[in-house]
């Protein structure tokens, strides 16, 4: 199974695009503006290779595979309460195997509190909305059937 790796001359091309946040010869990183604007184009009906070549990139050297992937990903960070923020800065992947001290302890729990709030203020908003439609649709359904 081939690699498809970019160039020296590709990564360089691609480095000029605004677009592109960081890129190397194996990957690239799109910026949160370009998923934006890449999401509402797509959304509105075109194609991602029409969009991308009008956001200045060469699709033959992004290649299909790396332009579906991109569409996949893209749509699923919509759906991520963070969106299309890139989550792997403060992330290494590996788990601590030190002991914490107090003061982590504490910063990392009230990290996960605040986190929960958050949670808990999504879904209470969630619900209130899923009431109100049921009432919408139930105040809708007495008009339709009074007539």
């Amino acid at each position: 199974m081939s690699k498809n790796y970019f160039t020296l001359e590709q990564v360089d091309e691609l480095r000029k695009n605004k677009y592109v946040k960081k890129v190397s010869e194996k990957a690239i990183t799109y910026t949160e503006a370009f998923k934006e604007v890449f999401i509402m184009e797509y959304n509105n009906g075109k194609p991602p290779s029409i969009i991308l070549t009008e956001m200045g990139f060469d699709i033959r050297v992004l290649g299909s595979k790396r332009i579906s992937s991109l569409t996949v990903r893209t749509k699923k960070q919509t759906l991520r309460p963070e969106g299309f923020k890139d989550t792997r800065a403060g992330k290494s992947g590996r788990p601590l195997t030190r002991e914490l001290s107090q003061e982590e302890t504490i910063d990392r729990q009230k990290a996960e509190i605040e986190y929960l709030k958050q949670q808990v203020e999504f879904l209470s908003d969630l619900q209130r909305l899923e009431r109100e439609a049921i009432w919408k649709a139930s105040k809708s359904k007495k008009k339709k059937d009074s007539k």
